[in-house]
């Protein structure tokens, strides 16, 4: 039975409309553990920092090297390696920092984790075996596995509670969390535990 049968995605609103919830209940989790603490804010305030005098840096250093004369090539050697140490004792000072700031997080890892495994549980429990979205296109092998999971149905356009709340999962709660102003702080993308290279330096 649908939760709105008076609408056609009575499902598809009813699922939305728990992760919603749910995202809600997370943040206010991470909030209440994390997001208020003077730690993290101190840490967010030292990341933000740290970023804009590494880009300031940086800039000045393209602007310079772009302007050096050749002449003065033996002159400057010294003065840019005292700017490269410079800039690694920076970029270290912002690995630190954002990697405490993410073992910050952790504190409140277990909950949300918790929460969510409840989310999920009421989710399978409401809507297992249904159809609860017509997807507009036909889902690759790959994707179909996980758009049709629990449905005994052959169309391959149907769409269950698993994949429809798993899109909802990584939607939701990023832009909630940028609305808020609980997005990581800029400086902080690929420096926490598990680094990304940067692109610009391959």
């Amino acid at each position: 039975m649908s939760f709105f049968p008076a609408f056609r995605y009575g499902d598809s609103l009813a699922v939305v409309g728990i992760s919603i919830a749910t995202a809600f209940i997370c943040e206010l989790i991470s909030w209440v553990l994390i997001y208020r603490t003077s730690n993290y804010k101190a840490l967010r305030s030292s990341i933000d920092k740290a970023s804009k005098k590494l880009d300031s840096m940086k800039s000045s250093s393209s602007s310079s090297s772009s302007k050096k004369p050749a002449s003065s090539s033996a002159p400057s050697a010294s003065s840019s390696s005292s700017r490269a140490k410079k800039m690694d004792r920076v970029e270290t000072s912002l690995k630190d920092a954002t990697r405490d700031l993410s073992l910050s997080k952790f504190k409140s890892g277990a909950v949300v984790a918790a929460v969510l495994f409840i989310a999920f549980g009421l989710l399978n429990s409401l809507f297992e075996g249904r159809v609860v979205a017509k997807l507009p296109f036909r889902p690759v092998p790959l994707v179909l596995k996980m758009s049709h999971r629990g449905l005994s149905g052959t169309d391959p356009t149907d769409c269950s509670m698993v994949f429809m709340y798993f899109l909802c999962s990584i939607s939701i709660r990023t832009n909630l969390q940028k609305l808020l102003g609980f997005a990581p702080p800029r400086g902080a993308a690929g420096a926490g535990l598990f680094p990304m290279p940067d692109p610009k330096t391959n």
